[in-house]
């Protein structure tokens, strides 16, 4: 383990970001999200969490995948043809335990047995995820009740520690090695060690939220899927989906031809279960026209169809974001234990929570 200063730190960055891309937290006006480190970028590690995940950088949220010609004179008419992609090395330094962990549980859906999204795999295996365990957990964030914590090492290469003058690293993985060697720094010192081992304790002990997660996985799925708390659940929903937009771990998306002049592309699109048109077929029927069915598939996916397929944990890394910015104040955690204990004549209002 090493300890660096922040100054010296952001300067070994800066010298790293000429050979990989590199990618940090930034304030963009009233909320942080992850940039691509250049010369008029100041990173800012003083944050609670960003407000967009990172799993853009793996997962574009626009990505042309093949590209195509419409002109009857080009030999290759009507041929796609894979557009091109940037496939460099690359580094996530910042990253919050839970959104690290939300990789691993997206990892299971685009890397199996059966099927390897080609772009997303090749992405992941080539970058190093770097670690920033998190001092100040907010009222929102529940990572250590769904397999994480705030100081949690699941699916990072190495992990920061902030001290407040400088950051103590630890190396994880081989990549992490690597990355510490180019980052440097001084031996960490048992001042050090202890300083880091009081923060994780005094994060963890802010996160005393009630889950009975195991309660609801031992429910069978056709009971919950039949549940009559549906309606009451999603009466302040909007669908606006934003809590889609925002998790780290929801990875549905749409392909669409977009066509200009002769020449034509495939592009890959995020989508959201909570939108209408998701499940629209183009004989007009929807399966899902209704509000409630669309906020139940949401929750059914995350916290019994995933558990069911995977023999996993919920798909839900505890990061918050539905909580802090749904515009309803409809919280995860209260529908996780409504669903649990059946509390069919629960208020409305009890769905609500504010940070």
């Amino acid at each position: 383990m090493r300890f660096v200063l922040k100054d010296d730190f952001l300067k070994k960055l800066r010298e790293i970001s000429k050979n990989y891309k590199v990618f940090v937290p930034v304030k963009k006006d009233y909320f942080h999200l992850f940039q691509e480190l250049k010369d008029d970028i100041l990173p800012d590690f003083s944050f609670f969490n960003t407000k967009l995940s990172p799993k853009s950088i793996l997962f574009p949220q626009s990505e042309r995948m093949f590209e195509y010609s419409l002109d009857k004179d080009d030999p290759d008419a009507y041929i796609l043809k894979e557009a091109k992609k940037d496939f460099s090395p690359q580094i996530i330094v910042g990253i919050r335990p839970c959104d690290a962990h939300a990789f691993q549980i997206v990892k299971q859906n685009f890397d199996t047995p059966e099927y390897k999204d080609p772009w997303w795999t090749k992405r992941y295996s080539l970058t190093t995820f770097i670690g920033l365990a998190c001092n100040s957990p907010r009222s929102s964030c529940f990572c250590l009740k769904v397999g994480g914590g705030p100081f949690s090492e699941k699916g990072l290469d190495a992990i920061m520690y902030d001290l407040g003058e400088g950051f103590l690293i630890k190396d994880i993985t081989d990549k992490g090695r690597d990355f510490l060697d180019k980052i440097g720094g001084d031996e960490a010192k048992k001042e050090h060690l202890e300083k880091a081992e009081k923060l994780k304790k005094e994060a963890e002990e802010k996160i005393k939220v009630d889950l009975k997660i195991e309660d609801l996985l031992k429910r069978p799925v056709l009971s919950v899927f039949e549940s009559d708390i549906w309606n009451s659940v999603s009466f302040p929903c909007i669908t606006c989906g934003i809590c889609t937009f925002l998790c780290p771990t929801c990875w549905c998306f749409d392909i669409q031809d977009e066509v200009y002049g002769k020449r034509g592309d495939r592009i890959r699109n995020w989508d959201s279960c909570m939108f209408p048109i998701f499940t629209l077929h183009a004989s007009g029927y929807n399966p899902r026209g209704e509000k409630f069915r669309r906020v139940r598939q949401r929750f059914m996916h995350k916290l019994k169809y995933y558990p069911e397929r995977y023999k996993k944990g919920i798909q839900c890394s505890g990061c918050g974001r539905c909580i802090m910015y749904c515009p309803t104040n409809m919280d995860i955690r209260r529908i996780i234990n409504m669903l649990a204990e059946e509390k069919r004549n629960e208020s409305i209002s009890s769905l609500s929570c504010k940070d």
